[in-house]
């Protein structure tokens, strides 16, 4: 199944962290961590129109790896596998390198 994104909606792919394992063993699970999450861009929307009908052009290509925050945007599951839809002024910024 293919999902395009409306308007100004990016489809992001989350990047799963393994659980962080402290010093005595103890586990702190994603929970319990409150920083944003990395994810993936699959697909940008179809473009966002200033009030003259002009396209505003996206910030933020396919491929691009970015910073979303933690409860930010619509979870769906496409063929098994967890994406967010945000808006792209919900994403806080694109990771470089």
């Amino acid at each position: 199944m293919k999902i395009q994104p409306l308007g100004d909606r990016v489809l992001v792919e989350p990047i799963k962290e393994d659980n962080e394992v402290k010093k005595g063993g103890i586990i702190i699970p994603d929970t319990a961590k409150e920083k944003p999450t990395q994810g993936k861009v699959i697909a940008v929307g179809t473009g966002k129109l200033d009030e003259k009908g002009n396209k505003i052009p996206f910030n933020v290509k396919k491929g691009d790896k970015v910073l979303m925050p933690k409860y930010g945007g619509t979870e769906v599951k496409i063929d098994e596998k967890e994406y967010q839809i945000m808006r792209e002024e919900d994403i806080l910024g694109i990771i470089e390198g």
